[in-house]
């Protein structure tokens, strides 16, 4: 436990540091000294809470499937959701939410923890994938919630498994009611290590992105942009991406690109990769774009990317090529379309399945990429056949969100 709140420490302090010179970090040290004012604005002492965590945005969709299930059980009981990352934060405070609050969550110590979580009661706690904070569990548990992980995933890397990690093992036995899993890979390392209420529920994420197909998925002036040319969104895209991007368009003069960047902060370098392309915010009417001439749509807002895929014939997901973390590739592939990304990634078992299914494939770096995509591009047959295997994909997997509310209800 020293160890433990040593390490906290040093993260506030890295963290305070770091926020001279990051912005992000500054906003998610801004966001915390919030977060009890804003609890205390809207929750009593006598409130029943339904609280999710999630590490940032990837984590709040896939735990959002369950949160809307479980609101739905208790209309009366508040729905609090935290976040660590701003990335996370930013993008869901944008939008329409059930929750009654959002906020950073506090930094992990036992003071901040309990001046928190003293202004409300909560019901149900849940993390979702793996971010544990153990001052927080333990005070929720004292406090008689009852506390899960959704979509958890266990990995051989993690500390649970060094020789010096049965102490954090030992915290997860004494504090988690239940943990389920998205791979039965995950279940069996989490029950080597004694976490005996684990079960395998799959990954609660595929529930979501097939209610994406059932939704309107229009976005205004995309069809004049289109029109009959094949198409490749880029969804995410890092500086590999955008060079894989270059490389097919000198390649290929019929094919249009959609590209939408992880950070708005490279929409004015890639105005600069291609000159010729147009934003989307500038675009005012059908007719002044001339669309039969412009080969890139740059996005230059938020929001629109899991409906731009259904425009897609093919997609390419940003943050495979580098160690920064694939995005996702379910949004894509619940579409029809087959999907590329780059090889490194260690916590996506998603991606492994699905170029397993030949719904997708992965490659070493932009330029190994570059000649299958291609190729496929003048194969209509295969690409549609690897479309349909993301989809089969995608509808093969069990409703996740189903099983683990049931379970929760009943616990």
């Amino acid at each position: 436990m020293f160890l433990y709140n040593l390490f906290i420490r040093l993260l506030i302090s890295t963290m305070r540091i770091g926020a001279v010179f990051n912005y992000k970090l500054k906003k998610g040290l801004a966001g915390r000294r919030q977060s009890c004012d804003l609890v205390k604005a809207k929750f009593s002492k006598e409130d029943k809470i339904i609280w999710m965590h999630a590490a940032s945005l990837g984590e709040y969709e896939q735990g959002l499937p369950v949160l809307e299930k479980l609101k739905g059980q208790y209309p009366t009981h508040k729905i609090l959701v935290t976040f660590f990352s701003p990335s996370g934060y930013d993008n869901v405070i944008k939008k329409a939410t059930i929750a009654d609050v959002v906020c950073y969550l506090p930094f992990d110590t036992e003071k901040w923890v309990k001046e928190f979580t003293s202004n409300f009661k909560t019901d149900i706690f849940f993390t979702v994938k793996y971010d544990y904070w153990y001052h927080l569990l333990e005070e929720l548990k004292n406090q008689g919630a009852k506390i899960y992980v959704v979509s958890a995933l266990f990995y051989e890397t993690q500390i649970f498994f060094k020789v010096y990690g049965s102490w954090f093992v030992k915290q997860l036995k004494k504090n988690v009611d239940f943990f389920f899993h998205q791979t039965q890979h995950s279940t069996a390392l989490a029950k080597g290590i004694g976490l005996k209420n684990s079960v395998t529920a799959g990954d609660t994420r595929f529930d979501r992105v097939k209610k994406l197909r059932d939704r309107d998925n229009t976005v205004e002036f995309i069809d004049e942009f289109k029109l009959d040319h094949t198409t490749i969104v880029f969804g995410s895209s890092w500086e590999a991406e955008e060079r894989l991007a270059e490389i097919i368009l000198a390649k290929n003069k019929e094919v249009k690109i959609i590209i939408a960047p992880h950070d708005l902060k490279r929409v004015a370098h890639l105005k600069t990769l291609f000159p010729t392309a147009i934003l989307y915010s500038q675009i005012t009417d059908k007719q002044s774009l001339r669309f039969l001439n412009v080969k890139v749509l740059i996005i230059d807002c938020i929001g629109l990317l899991s409906k731009l895929y259904s425009y897609g014939d093919l997609a390419i997901v940003g943050g495979g090529f580098h160690s920064k973390g694939l995005h996702n590739i379910l949004e894509a592939a619940t579409f029809g379309i087959p999907v590329f990304f780059g090889d490194q990634y260690t916590k996506n078992p998603e991606a492994d399945e699905l170029v397993a299914k030949n719904g997708g494939k992965s490659f070493e770096d932009e330029f190994f990429a570059a000649p299958y995509i291609l190729s496929l591009l003048k194969d209509e047959n295969y690409r549609l056949k690897m479309g349909d295997n993301a989809k089969n994909f995608i509808d093969s997997q069990p409703n996740a969100s189903d099983f683990v509310f049931q379970k929760i209800c009943k616990n």
